[in-house]
């Protein structure tokens, strides 16, 4: 049992171990994403402070996400084209710029919500150039072997700073006031930027790039592959489907919370705490197995549905809780073995294309799902809109296994 025990351990953590560059990028990321969280909590409070308004907040989120729905097949083709570093090196600059300009907006006192607003886009714009250069950078730091287990230490990583970014958030925002949370966001990017810096080149696995495609020309040959390779098709459906219907955390949580469950906002946060929980163990469960598999991918999304049909008419907090922890765990079972299956897959040349597609299937509907998660609460509450959530993730899980055969074959190239 001891022995099993360490060797789990040692799965868990390989990546760190093995590979140098991981473990600095790594270690620049810890700092980094508490203070990317940091920021959003601190956002999202700048704006009910300039407007006392709920739905000025809703605004804000909308700017935020609607670059995904913009640029993300943009920004597929130049991870493709440029190197992913310098482009992550370049990303992070720029965010970094917005978050000095939050700063100095709010600790100057005139700072107008438009302002937040605009902010707000240009750093999801910042985001949606990251984020394929820094999943295919994550490939060249670690290789194949070792490609699975990074991407669940990546989303351990993301979840246990949404639980701490928040926390800190909420300390200094009663203490020095949200522009201080801004600053101390600008800086921690430097943590990232050194990590980058230090890298060994000689150590990133190289990739193949035969061309250098033109934007039209290269998201036409991006679409083209995802749909004629049926591993690539499968997965980007069932991620559209569930996170457009049923990954809309932002808006049920906090109506579940007040107006299903009629609780404060101290048992909201314990409720939030309980999926953030579960997407941690999920992603270290992750990075325990060590490899990506469409088994794993069709168990995390008929998990994360069956536990969203068990939710939908509960009304204890504690029921809700444990079964929160039980979407979380298998929320990130789903999110990082599609991400996984899809690097696997893609060839070098098109790695940040196929990305940038999981991206916008991901986040790029977002503002859609949010719009019909609220109309679905307000037409029949949380109940109905968890059992459509749910039922829709049900369904994927359906086209997951009638098509399993067929993504067992390797993809064209």
């Amino acid at each position: 049992m001891t022995a099993a025990m360490l060797a789990a351990g040692a799965r868990t953590f390989a990546s760190l171990r093995i590979h140098h560059n991981y473990r600095l990028f790594f270690g620049g990321q810890i700092v980094s994403l508490a203070g990317t969280w940091m920021q959003n909590t601190a956002l999202a409070w700048f704006v009910i402070e300039l407007t006392h308004s709920p739905v000025a907040v809703g605004v804000l989120a909308f700017c935020r996400f609607v670059p995904f729905s913009l640029f993300g097949l943009f920004a597929g083709v130049l991870a493709d084209r440029f190197d992913n570093r310098r482009l992550m090196m370049a990303t992070q600059v720029f965010a970094m710029t917005v978050s000095v300009a939050l700063a100095v907006l709010a600790l100057s006192g005139r700072a107008e919500v438009w302002h937040a607003y605009a902010l707000a886009a240009l750093g999801g714009t910042a985001l949606v150039f990251d984020a394929p250069g820094r999943h295919a950078l994550t490939f060249q730091m670690v290789g194949r072997d070792e490609l699975p287990n990074a991407v669940a230490l990546n989303a351990s990583l993301f979840n246990a700073s949404r639980v701490i970014g928040p926390a800190i958030a909420g300390v200094l925002i009663d203490v020095a006031g949200v522009g201080v949370c801004f600053a101390v966001n600008a800086a921690s990017f430097l943590a990232v930027l050194a990590a980058l810096a230090l890298m060994r080149t000689d150590q990133l696995v190289p990739v193949e790039r035969v061309e250098r495609p033109t934007i039209l020309a290269g998201i036409r040959d991006g679409l083209r592959y995802a749909v004629e390779a049926p591993r690539i098709r499968v997965v980007l459906l069932m991620t559209l489907v569930v996170s457009t219907l049923g990954f809309n955390f932002h808006v049920l949580v906090p109506v579940l919370a007040s107006d299903t469950l009629h609780v404060g906002a101290r048992a909201f946060g314990v409720l939030s705490a309980c999926f953030g929980g579960g997407a941690l163990v999920g992603a270290l469960l992750s990075a325990a197995l060590g490899r990506a598999s469409f088994k794993a991918l069709i168990a995390g999304t008929g998990g994360f549905s069956v536990a969203l049909l068990a939710l939908a008419p509960q009304t204890s907090v504690w029921i809700c809780g444990l079964l929160l922890f039980a979407t979380g765990v298998c929320f990130t079972l789903w999110t990082s073995n599609s991400q996984s299956i899809l690097q696997l897959t893609a060839p070098d040349h098109l790695r940040g294309r196929v990305l940038s597609l999981w991206l916008l299937a991901f986040g790029g509907f977002a503002p859609v799902g949010g719009l019909l998660a609220g109309w679905l609460s307000d037409v029949g509450g949380t109940e109905l809109a968890f059992r459509v959530a749910g039922l829709a993730g049900l369904a994927m899980t359906a086209v997951g296994l009638r098509f399993r055969p067929a993504v067992t074959r390797p993809a064209p190239v």
